[in-house]
């Protein structure tokens, strides 16, 4: 090769080079210039909010209080889907399938997030590997009733009655899997008697079998029962929480009554498929948080027995591993198994 030759093979590189280097810039731009236009334009079209419980319980009611102000905040509509069964798993299952765009959420509570898969021998998703969570919605107790009918009026009469006639009590809950249906599971074994656990699509359709008679007894939450307790509808024998509730100050704790030590806490929040990516999660978090700090909606939340529990997307994160650690030592002691 001559000398004149290689001037020009070396020209040729550095400028097939410099291109190169111009060519890794402009893709590194114009990625970071899509990420910006993507967290400016999201959303823009309606979101699909997925509720694994029906109408007339406490998160479907929580969702659509929250609504409104998360429709004028992002500037589209959230569409509730209702979507229950399987203790939430039905509902999860069309989320973490999904495409991880950010407009398709979930909103899943203790059972199908943490519980579930200590029941199930077989999941449809991983709760914690499948989803990536957006924010903590609210925290719930739940109550214990029964039909006026039933021959017991307190927690104690009622363990008695169970014990001098085992088999005999029904008991109604969410649906398997549920918070509800382990707080009644957990109720059982602490007293040391046999219920009959009948699960129901949600805290509403129990609660009202338990008004008409059809079911002596029931695990609800209280935006299902607090009207018909007020009104002697509905015998209430405890709340599951570990503290009395305002608006039920006379109803003692299972603690109180008797079962020291007990406590169940129901919960439920925001979920996404996982990949979402970061910056619609942060931009639906603090959306959520908004809506949750809202003071009409606040009031309106603790009027229902729902304490609103906004936080961070970490926080959640880290509460659902404490809560599956947890449901899943009870279960285990209890023995629970779902098909």
């Amino acid at each position: 090769m001559t000398a004149t030759m290689a001037c020009q093979a070396h020209a040729l590189r550095r400028q097939l080079l410099l291109l190169g280097t111009a060519c890794a810039l402009l893709t590194v731009t114009a990625h970071a210039q899509a990420q910006a236009t993507a967290a400016g334009d999201f959303p823009d079209k309606p979101i699909r909010m997925v509720v694994t419980f029906p109408p007339g319980g406490s998160a479907d009611g929580v969702v659509r209080m929250l609504v409104p102000r998360m429709n004028e905040k992002l500037g589209q509509q959230v569409v509730v889907d209702n979507r229950p069964g399987a203790g939430g798993n039905v509902g999860l299952a069309l989320v973490a399938k999904a495409p991880a765009d950010g407009y398709t959420l979930g909103v899943g509570a203790a059972g199908a997030l943490s519980a579930n898969t200590s029941l199930y021998p077989q999941m449809p998703f991983d709760p914690l590997k499948d989803f990536r969570p957006v924010g903590m919605l609210a925290a719930i107790p739940f109550v214990i009733v029964g039909h006026p009918s039933v021959a017991a009026k307190t927690q104690r009469e009622l363990i008695a009655l169970a014990k001098e006639k085992p088999g005999s009590l029904s008991i109604g809950h969410g649906g398997n899997g549920t918070a509800m249906h382990l707080s009644a599971a957990l109720f059982s074994q602490m007293a040391g008697i046999k219920l009959v656990e009948v699960p129901y699509r949600g805290s509403g359709p129990a609660a009202l079998d338990a008004l008409a008679g059809q079911i002596p007894l029931a695990v609800v939450d209280l935006p299902s029962s607090l009207q018909q307790i007020k009104a002697g509808k509905l015998v209430a024998f405890a709340v599951t929480s570990p503290e009395r509730l305002p608006m039920l100050p006379d109803v003692p704790t299972v603690a109180e009554g008797g079962l020291p030590g007990y406590d169940s806490t129901g919960w439920f929040g925001v979920v996404a498929p996982t990949g979402t990516p970061p910056h619609v999660v942060a931009r639906l978090n603090v959306e959520i948080n908004a809506a949750l700090a809202d003071e009409q909606n606040k009031a309106a939340m603790r009027n229902l027995g729902v304490e609103p529990s906004p936080g961070t997307p970490e926080a959640f994160a880290a509460y659902i591993r404490t809560e599956t650690k947890k449901w899943a030592k009870v279960i285990q002691d209890a023995r629970i198994k779902l098909d």
